[in-house]
């Protein structure tokens, strides 16, 4: 199972350690993450972009590590599964204006070779864990895919 990392994206301070694999293009990943935002749970959130289904899968990912640059990954993140309809870079930009991004350092951070090797690592290391589709999830050593079914939920519940 992958180890969080000291520069993971973690969201929620309790409850069960969740390592998330995702997608902003995947359709999957915007429902699991529907499904696990409410829960008591501390989410570790990685990128798998699988451009084979999704080409903008790697801009995507490339944006939300521009906006953690500047403090805003998790709206970010929120922003682009709430609306996966409008990905194209003027959307990209609406989103970084609404956040209050600094959209200079946001253009240019997104197409940095240090966000690049950001995202890389991230796949890299699904690719190590075995990760092979979106969303993928690691609960206590186990790996489980696809949109979390209600006994995935449960655990995360309890």
């Amino acid at each position: 199972m992958p180890a969080p990392d000291a520069d993971d994206h973690v969201r929620g301070e309790a409850g069960p350690l969740l390592i998330e694999y995702g997608d902003y293009e995947c359709p999957y990943c915007a429902r699991a993450d529907q499904l696990l935002a409410e829960l008591p749970v501390r989410r570790v959130f990685r990128h798998f972009p699988v451009v084979s289904k999704h080409p903008r899968a790697v801009v995507l990912a490339a944006a939300a590590e521009a906006a953690a640059l500047q403090g805003r990954f998790w709206e970010f993140h929120d922003a682009l599964y709430a609306d996966q309809g409008r990905i194209d870079d003027p959307h990209l930009w609406q989103r970084a204006e609404r956040l209050g991004l600094d959209l200079e350092r946001f253009e240019a951070d997104r197409r940095s070779q240090a966000v690049a090797e950001r995202v890389e690592r991230d796949f890299r290391s699904g690719l190590r864990a075995g990760v092979v589709t979106t969303p993928t999830f690691f609960l206590d050593g186990e790996r489980f895919s696809g949109i979390p079914d209600a006994a995935l939920l449960e655990r995360l519940r309890a």
